[in-house]
């Protein structure tokens, strides 16, 4: 019963979701274009040696094909999932967790981009980032909500409106591991494979269409 009642607690937080998303994207984006073009913002992310090592080796490494991989992907992201929907009612760690991971994202892509490796990063990351971020979005948008419940009950008390959020977002919660498992499939065995690169953000796409 739970299963057929994911998708609803899904669409309910989808205007949340959408506006992390946003937020999201723009603080990736002055975050990569601030280490792409500023001698700043370049140097944050290390010495010289270090960054042309993770350009030309480590990004890509970081994708090696196994179940051990996927299975250590699907633990991480749903570890960070879980903690946005649990600590949701604070208001404030889905906000630090949601904007820690753009940042990182953005200025990684950035640096990729100074180095005029932008095509690569993209590649990579876009097999199984299109589910796996926009889990991460949902994570912190039904974290969110559950925060506004709080603050803003309506003319419900505010133990029932937290309770009533909190039960849609377990069922959130239930349905980001099976994505978060998808995508750590997708991660684990198709990002870092041989496959043509169409190929790969095709499975990706089917992915997170299912």
């Amino acid at each position: 019963a739970a299963l057929r009642r994911i998708p609803a607690a899904f669409y309910s937080v989808r205007w949340w979701a959408h506006g992390v998303t946003v937020a999201c994207l723009v603080i990736a984006v002055i975050f990569g274009v601030w280490v792409a073009t500023s001698p700043a913002g370049l140097a944050s992310m290390g010495s010289e040696s270090q960054r042309l090592e993770y350009v030309n080796n480590a990004f890509a490494e970081y994708y090696q094909p196994g179940g051990g991989f996927a299975s250590m992907v699907w633990t991480n992201n749903a570890w960070i999932a879980m903690q946005s929907v649990a600590f949701g009612v604070t208001g404030v760690w889905p906000v630090y967790v949601m904007g820690q991971n753009a940042i990182a994202v953005g200025s990684i892509g950035g640096m990729m981009a100074h180095y005029g490796e932008l095509g690569l990063f993209f590649k990579l990351i876009t097999p199984h980032g299109l589910l796996e971020l926009t889990a991460i979005f949902m994570a912190g948008g039904a974290g969110l909500k559950l925060f506004w419940a709080w603050v803003s009950p309506g003319n419900r008390p505010r133990s029932v409106a937290l309770a009533e959020a909190g039960r849609t977002l377990i069922l959130v919660a239930i349905g980001l591991v099976f994505a978060l498992g998808l995508s750590g499939l997708v991660e684990g065995f198709v990002t870092g494979s041989n496959l043509v690169w169409w190929l790969k953000i095709l499975i990706g796409a089917v992915a997170l269409a299912i």
